[in-house]
């Protein structure tokens, strides 16, 4: 966000050593009081004219509620913030509800409940295919089940804007044009109806595993919204799709420049795992896997031009009437 031009008032729920894809970390949890003192050091000063509100991770903690934590950090910040805010256009709010991914949570059970209680404030949100499938009770397992889903998220949280940040189309479609090589985001619209305007993106997948992509994807989004919100161009306001089209694009420039980084890293580094001494197979095991996460780190700073300026490759289209399940059409 700060390489697109924003300035940022963080407010962070945790503050560890490193991610969490390493398996093993240190450092602390931020519990809802610290939250609050923090959004009313903020107030006082009157620092909360903020255009746009973004939620993250808020993990298991220890001396507090999730649901209080969420409140102060989400619904406070979102409602009270953006109202004292001067300007006059419509603010948008934007939620990642971070839970988990691959079938499993990563976060304390009592976080789903915290955030099924307060995302109707959102005007946006960014589930992954597993959190779709947490928010609306819906398994994804066919093109069906997936609009089924979107559809439930819409009615059940009255959420106008959905983007489902990675879905593997390929698991569940015999559609020629459909491969496995491909992500597909989809995002939805509610129409005055109550169905959804269903647009998609599909992308090359890359062979390897990158933390921080969804985190990654909501900040550029948040970026890209506010630009199209505010941006002296008003034709960006009307341009179906335009903020999710560049945020892919500048994803995967960065994430393949990511990928050529790590294949040289771990070649470099290779030698000196094979010929350390004394170490168990069980060490030799934890030590790989923390070589292979550490030269997949994403290359954001270094490869900031793909922020600013991104080579657009792959367009939004709809999803195709043909596509969607009876009643969906």
């Amino acid at each position: 966000m700060q390489l697109l031009g924003c300035d940022v008032a963080a407010l962070n729920t945790v503050h560890f050593s490193n991610h969490t894809g390493y398996r093993q970390f240190k450092g602390t949890r931020s519990t809802a009081q610290e939250i609050s003192d923090l959004y009313q050091g903020l107030c006082q000063s009157h620092l909360t004219d903020f255009d746009v509100m973004l939620s993250g991770y808020a993990p298991v903690l220890q001396h507090a509620r999730p649901s209080q934590t969420l409140a102060h950090f989400f619904g406070v910040c979102s409602t009270l913030s953006l109202l004292n805010s001067p300007l006059t256009v419509n603010q948008p709010t934007v939620l990642d509800p971070v839970m988990g991914d691959q079938g499993r949570l990563y976060v304390n059970e009592d976080v789903v409940p915290a955030y099924k209680k307060i995302i109707h404030h959102a005007d946006l949100i960014l589930p992954n295919q597993f959190e779709a499938e947490v928010l609306s009770g819906i398994k994804i397992t066919s093109l069906s089940t997936l609009a089924e889903a979107i559809t439930a998220i819409h009615t059940t949280y009255s959420v106008p804007h959905v983007i489902i940040t990675s879905v593997r189309i390929s698991q569940f479609s015999s559609s020629p044009e459909t491969t496995t090589d491909n992500l597909t985001v989809i995002g939805s619209t509610i129409k005055s109806d109550g169905s959804p305007r269903l647009f998609r993106v599909d992308v090359p997948a890359l062979d390897c595993f990158f933390s921080g992509t969804g985190d990654m994807f909501a900040a550029l989004t948040v970026a890209r919204l506010r630009e199209a919100v505010f941006a002296a161009d008003s034709t960006l306001r009307s341009t179906k799709s335009w903020a999710t089209v560049k945020v892919l694009a500048s994803m995967h420039s960065v994430l393949e420049r990511t990928l050529e980084a790590r294949d040289v890293e771990l070649r470099a580094t290779a030698s000196a795992e094979k010929t350390e001494p004394g170490l168990s197979e069980g060490e030799k095991q934890k030590r790989e896997y923390l070589r292979r996460t550490k030269a997949a780190e994403v290359r954001v700073v270094r490869n900031a031009r793909f922020l600013r300026e991104p080579d657009v490759e792959f367009q939004a289209r709809e999803w195709k009437k043909e596509d969607l399940p009876a009643g969906l059409q």
